[in-house]
C-alpha cells in the first residue's frame, strides 16, 4: 500500500491499515485539513468537487462531501467531470475551492485529492504545507447541526467547457468540419469518454469511433498516454484508416495524438505543434518545464517569441508563465496550458486548437509532424540508498561540467549545445530521475549514461 502527502495533494492505492494507503480515515483527515486552510482565507464557503471514472470513485467523492458539508460547507458536484472542467469550475461559481478526485495516470487501484484554490489553480507551496502540517496535528473542528453545508449537483460544465473552447479565436469549428476527419479515442474507460466525443461533435467532426468506451475505472491498460500503452490505439487508427488518433489520461489533462500510419504523433510535440499554431497568430513567451523538448525553445524563436524553462510541476509552469506572460506553455507529458482559457493543463482546448491547426495545415498529421525538428529523450534513473547525500554529488557534477550552461531551479540542468541533461530527485521515490535530449536517439541515450557513470562513481567513492 502506498500513501503520499505532498503539497500538491493527497494520493495513495485504495485500503490497507491507515496513514499506509488511502483509507477513509485519511480521506475524512485531509479533507478537513483542506476545509481548515479554506476557512482561513475568508468567508466564502462554495466548494466545488468533481472526479473520474475510476473504481474508488463514488466512496471517496461520499466521504469528500459528507466531510465538507460536517466542516459547514456548500458542495457543488459536477459528478463525473474532468479535472480542467473543475479548475473552470472554480472560477466561474467564484467558489472558495476545488477537489478533484483523481490520480491522473496512475493505475486503477490509485485515487487522489488534488486540491484548488480560489482561482481554480493547484495550491502554492506554502498553502500545500500548511494543510499537511494541519493533518498531522488531528485537532479538527465541525459544524453544528444548523451550521451544516448543502450539497448540490450540476452535471452540465463539461458542456460550459466546451462552450467556451468553441469562443475560442483561434479554434476555427467551420474549417475543422470541412475536412471531414475520421478521428478514434482512446478515454481508457475514465470521464475522456463522456467529454472528448462531445467536444469533436461540437467541432464539426461526424466521424468519431471510441475504444475502451465504458466509463468504469477498469482501465483496459496503463491509463498513463506512452508509446507502450497505446498499442490498441495505433492499431486501430491504422486499421481504419483514420486521420488521427487521440488519447488521453483519465482525468483529461493531458494529451497524444496518433498519425494516420499509426505512428506516434509524440506526447512531447503535443505543446510544440499548439504552441506553433498560436504563436503563428499571437507573438509572445512560452514555458516548458526543464525536463521538456528543446523543440518548443525552437519554435518559439522561429516565431520570434523567448521561451523560458520552469521547475518540473503545472505549479511551477504556471507561477513561471505569469511572470513572463507567455500565451502558451505547459509540460512535455502532452499537457498543455492555454491562459486565455484557464491556467491549468487542458487536454479539451489542446484537442480544438490542434485540429483547427491540423486541418488549416491541409495534410496529414504525420507530415505536420515531420515540419518540426527531431529530439530524441532518454528517461533513466538510479535508486539511492538512505545515507548517500544528494546535495553533494550534484555540487561535485556542477563542479566537473562548470564550463557548460548550468541551471540549477530545480535539481540540476547542464547544456552541450543542442543537447541537456536534467538530474532531479523525485519527490515521491528514494530516486535521482536522469532526462537527456539530443538530435540523435543514440547520443541522448550516451549523455544520460555518461552523467550515469559519474554519479555511481561519485556514489561509490562517498560509500568508501
Amino acid at each position: 500500500m502506498a500513501l503520499i502527502k505532498s503539497i500538491s495533494g493527497i494520493r495513495g492505492t485504495i485500503g490497507g491499515k491507515a496513514g499506509k494507503g488511502l483509507t477513509p480515515i485519511d480521506i475524512v483527515k485531509f479533507t478537513t485539513s483542506y476545509g481548515a486552510w479554506i476557512k482561513q482565507q475568508g468567508d466564502n464557503n462554495t466548494i466545488i468537487i468533481g472526479r473520474d471514472g475510476r473504481i474508488s470513485g463514488e466512496m471517496v467523492r461520499n466521504l469528500v462531501v459528507s466531510t465538507l458539508q460536517g466542516m459547514g460547507f456548500n458542495v457543488t458536484d459536477l459528478g463525473l467531470s474532468t479535472t480542467p472542467t473543475v479548475e473552470m469550475a472554480v472560477k466561474w461559481e467564484k467558489a472558495a475551492g476545488g477537489i478533484i478526485l483523481t490520480a491522473s495516470h496512475n493505475p486503477k487501484e490509485w485515487n487522489a485529492l488534488k486540491l484548488l484554490n480560489s482561482d481554480g489553480e493547484f495550491l502554492s507551496g506554502a498553502d500545500g504545507q500548511w494543510i499537511l502540517d494541519d493533518a498531522e496535528k488531528n485537532d479538527p473542528t465541525y459544524a453544528e447541526i444548523n451550521k451544516l453545508g448543502k450539497l448540490s449537483l450540476d452535471d452540465a460544465y463539461i458542456q460550459k467547457h466546451i462552450d467556451l473552447i468553441l469562443q475560442h479565436p483561434l479554434v476555427d469549428v467551420e474549417t475543422i468540419r470541412a475536412k471531414n476527419f475520421k478521428i478514434i479515442v482512446d478515454p481508457v474507460n475514465s470521464t475522456g469518454a463522456i467529454a472528448v466525443p462531445q467536444l469533436l461533435k461540437a467541432l464539426g467532426v461526424e466521424t468519431v469511433t471510441v475504444i475502451n468506451e465504458e466509463v468504469t475505472g477498469r482501465f483496459a491498460h496503463n491509463p498513463e498516454p506512452l508509446p507502450e500503452n497505446l498499442t490498441e490505439l495505433c492499431h486501430e487508427v491504422e486499421k481504419k484508416n483514420a486521420h488521427l488518433g487521440i488519447a488521453v489520461d483519465p482525468d483529461v489533462d493531458r494529451l497524444c495524438f496518433v498519425c494516420e500510419d499509426g505512428s506516434l504523433f509524440g506526447e512531447e510535440y503535443t505543446l510544440v505543434a499548439i504552441a506553433d499554431y498560436i504563436l503563428g497568430h499571437k507573438k509572445g513567451n512560452t514555458v516548458s518545464n526543464l525536463s521538456s523538448t528543446r523543440a518548443l525553445r525552437d519554435v518559439t524563436e522561429k516565431h520570434g517569441g523567448e521561451y523560458f524553462p520552469s521547475a518540473v510541476g503545472e505549479v511551477n509552469v504556471v507561477k513561471k508563465m505569469k511572470e513572463v506572460n507567455a500565451v502558451i506553455g505547459g509540460e512535455g507529458n502532452g499537457g498543455v496550458i492555454v491562459p486565455e482559457l484557464h491556467y491549468g493543463r487542458d487536454a479539451m482546448i489542446g484537442i480544438a486548437l490542434f485540429l483547427t491547426h491540423l486541418a488549416k495545415f491541409g495534410k496529414s498529421a504525420k507530415a505536420l509532424r515531420s515540419t518540426y525538428p527531431d529530439y530524441f529523450i532518454s528517461k533513466n534513473k538510479i535508486e539511492l540508498d538512505e545515507n548517500v547525500n544528494v546535495k553533494k554529488i550534484f555540487d561535485q557534477i556542477k563542479k566537473k561540467y562548470k564550463k557548460q550552461p548550468i541551471n540549477t531551479e530545480d535539481g540540476l540542468r547542464i547544456e552541450f549545445d543542442k543537447d541537456w541533461v536534467h538530474l532531479r530527485t523525485s519527490n515521491t521515490e528514494p530516486i535521482i530521475r536522469i532526462y537527456a535530449e539530443s538530435t540523435s536517439e543514440t547520443t541522448a541515450g550516451n549523455v544520460a549514461k555518461h552523467i550515469m557513470d559519474d554519479i555511481r562513481e561519485m556514489m561509490f567513492a562517498a560509500a568508501e
